[in-house]
């Protein structure tokens, strides 16, 4: 993409990219407080039925995944005009979705500033492999890529790994403002977790806590996936890649029902977000439909987006992603070559 495309693209983006105080102050109203309200309602119907008590923190878990879109607007600077505002709401909204504020937004810029490029993966983003880098790999290196890329590791074990793991550590080279976020954040956790579980029982709370946590994170990374592990997905080494091809070509709409899109911020819209990301998740439609270039983005539905299970190795030269059994053949050649050189080298020894 041209120059000058480039700059037309982000000059018809721009006028989305101011914070609107009401739209914003109306979304913590209608995010916030209903998670609360559920949350408590969940723990009022244990006396029910326990079934009644799981269907009302997945719906509360919605909710978790509606402030974590709030969290991420203020990572962003998006979300209010004010620094220090969107600094004070993302620690609040980081304690309730269990993410260390000032870390995740370091990772996550370098995310955007990565996304799709062939040689600078690894922070922030899903571990892809190439197949000519999975083809190489040692039979150790290959195990490991495939349990991290097998469903039930990635959606099951992953928010787990994230929550307790990931979200809980400063990364070595961390200044001190985000070690000091992350520490404030995980004793807010601990003070807040203690308080809960005296307060209703750790039982109660473990239950309602817990079916939240793992339903909002098992579907936030499929999210995260699914929006850039699509069939024909944007990747390019360093030369060729490109920022807003990387954004439109490499970030898929994900047109979801209108529930659903709701409680996700929108965030299907991921090709404006990454575009520019200082446009408010609730101006994000709007901006897409405003511009007639972001429509050529590729569309994902609920139904299509299932089709990302089986995509687990980015294939450079027909710039797709294909599946394990796809590269079968490869692996039995490469096989067959390393044997038969082990055999040339025993004959030569002899």
């Amino acid at each position: 993409m041209s120059k000058e495309k480039t700059m037309q693209l982000r000059k018809l983006v721009a006028p989305f990219e101011k914070s609107d105080m009401s739209a914003s102050v109306k979304q913590i109203i209608n995010t916030i407080p209903p998670f609360f309200i559920l949350w408590f309602l969940a723990y009022l119907s244990l006396d029910v039925s326990i079934f009644l008590t799981i269907a009302l923190s997945i719906a509360a878990s919605g909710f978790i995944v509606r402030t974590f879109i709030i969290f991420h607007d203020c990572t962003h600077g998006s979300f209010f005009k004010s620094k220090k505002a969107n600094s004070i709401l993302g620690t609040i909204t980081g304690v309730l979705t269990l993410f260390a504020y000032e870390k995740w937004k370091r990772d996550h810029s370098i995310h955007h500033a990565t996304s799709s490029n062939l040689d600078k993966r690894g922070v922030g983003d899903v571990w892809v492999m190439t197949v000519d880098e999975y083809v190489a790999a040692t039979p150790g290196r290959r195990f490991a890529y495939r349990l991290y890329r097998n469903p039930i590791v990635m959606f099951g074990f992953g928010p787990l790994f994230l929550y307790l793991v990931s979200n809980r550590f400063n990364r070595k080279d961390a200044r001190p403002k985000e070690r000091n976020n992350t520490y404030f954040i995980n004793v807010a956790l601990v003070a807040l977790y203690a308080f809960m579980i005296w307060l209703v029982g750790l039982q109660a709370f473990a239950i309602i806590q817990g079916t939240i946590l793992i339903v909002a994170g098992s579907f936030g990374i499929w999210l995260f996936y699914v929006q850039h592990q699509f069939e024909d997905s944007y990747f390019e080494d360093e030369e060729q890649w490109d920022y807003v091809k990387a954004a439109v070509d490499g970030s898929s709409f994900y047109k979801l029902p209108k529930v659903l899109q709701w409680l996700t911020g929108n965030i299907g819209y991921h090709h404006v977000h990454h575009l520019s990301p200082r446009v408010p998740n609730y101006r994000l439609e709007q901006a897409h439909d405003s511009t007639p270039p972001l429509h050529q983005a590729t569309t994902i539905t609920l139904k299509t987006s299932l089709k990302s299970f089986n995509f687990r190795l980015y294939d450079e030269s027909k710039k797709t992603f294909v599946g394990f059994k796809e590269i079968k053949h490869l692996l039995n050649k490469t096989k067959n070559s390393m044997q038969l050189q082990t055999k040339r080298s025993s004959m030569e020894g002899k």
